[in-house]
């Protein structure tokens, strides 16, 4: 029982009390329903928050539900073209967040060892939750490591070395 001005209203606090804070969130597209209109302003509304990172989820009906007999059920094909539209302005976001962490030296919690085209990385997050890769040299796993982030990328992921 939020308005949209109530909800930025909110965040703008966080962000002036704490100016690095990384703010994420789940949107879900193609509810019964969604117009083309409503689709817009989600678009208008991520444009302004640009969350660091945004966990897109189509709409899929479970039977026993209210939404399940809902009318207007949105058809696969523009749930897909809709989720396909946040995904590109969620990596457009990260993307610009991370800008400002090369260069800088990070603390990362290495949970796994992953293969991203053809070579191998531990993966870890920092603090603020942002995902980073080292070359895996050696097993990192539960480790903590001050990692010194690099202009170059591990696929989506940033990456960098560890100090």
């Amino acid at each position: 029982k939020h308005t949209i001005e109530q909800y930025l209203d909110k965040i703008r606090a966080l962000r002036a009390l704490i100016p690095d804070i990384v703010l994420t969130s789940d949107i879900i597209v193609g509810f019964p329903g969604e117009t083309e209109e409503e689709f817009a302003e989600t678009v208008a509304f991520l444009k302004k928050v640009a969350f660091y990172e945004t966990h897109i989820f189509k709409y899929s009906r479970r039977k026993g539900t209210k939404a399940a007999v809902m009318e207007n059920q949105i058809p696969e094909e523009l749930k897909t073209k809709r989720s396909d539209i946040l995904l590109k302005l969620d990596k457009e976001h990260r993307k610009e967040d991370e800008a400002v962490l090369v260069g800088t030296e990070q603390e990362v919690l290495f949970e796994e060892e992953v293969t991203i085209d053809r070579k191998d990385w531990f993966v870890g997050h920092t603090k603020e939750y942002v995902k980073i890769a080292v070359p895996a040299e050696e097993n990192l796993a539960n480790q903590l490591q001050m990692v010194k982030v690099s202009a170059e990328r591990a696929g989506d992921l940033l990456a960098g070395e560890v100090r």
